[in-house]
């Protein structure tokens, strides 16, 4: 399995120094995406519903073959999902985790086996904690304002109103990314927090084309 190594400043993605707090040093284990690909976070609940599952899966299909590479925090739930979704579509994926990238730290230790098909898939495991650095709450925030400051934008798919998905969120508005929001229904919970971020005006996500757009990527582009 790749090796750990440490990023030079020069080798930071590239939006990622731009953001006041950044990172001092990344450790990576892995490829990066190509230079050309616009970087998607797709972030949401751990406690995903049906309809936030076949939502992210819906919309990452739609964006297969587009220079992309989603980005996630290897969570449960949508962050799962998303990363999932980009491994069958053949979309690079790079997963932040709030731990360590060593298999002995990274967190959830239910998705390892998911990170080593990122990896074997060409994708990359990335995090300022030191290697052996176990997962713990304060290292969510972290990896979050790093998730949103290395993106061009971030998708949400359902978020509560008190999540760390709203977190990243927040940190995407002030860093001055897009961020996009997909609606959730007025049916179910779940998903509320996005709403708050609707209103204050975020793009309100109905289809792929949405995504494309914001991206500057056109809809009949296919590599």
């Amino acid at each position: 399995m790749r090796e750990i190594r440490t990023l030079s400043r020069a080798e930071f993605p590239a939006l990622l120094p731009e953001i006041p707090d950044a990172p001092q040093s990344l450790y990576i284990r892995g490829e990066l995406s190509p230079k050309e690909n616009k970087l998607l976070a797709v972030v949401g609940s751990r406690r995903m519903s049906q309809y936030g599952k076949d939502a992210c899966e819906h919309l990452i299909q739609g964006l297969a073959g587009y220079p992309i590479s989603i980005i996630s925090g290897l969570a449960l739930g949508i962050d799962a999902a998303a990363h999932q979704a980009a491994l069958t579509l053949g979309l690079h994926t790079i997963a932040v985790p709030g731990s360590g990238i060593d298999d002995a730290s990274i967190y959830p230790r239910s998705n390892q086996g998911l990170a080593h098909n990122i990896l074997e898939a060409g994708g990359a495991l990335l995090s300022e904690e030191l290697p052996g650095t176990k997962s713990a709450p304060y290292m969510f925030p972290k990896r979050n304002r790093i998730m949103a400051g290395m993106s061009h934008a971030v998708l949400v798919i359902e978020a509560r109103e008190k999540s760390g998905t709203l977190i990243t969120a927040k940190l995407t508005a002030e860093y001055n990314r897009e961020l996009l929001i997909v609606s959730h229904s007025i049916f179910s919970e779940g998903g509320e927090g996005g709403h708050i971020f609707l209103r204050l005006g975020a793009t309100p996500v109905r289809n792929v084309q949405d995504i494309l757009e914001t991206l500057g990527l056109d809809e009949k582009y296919i590599n």
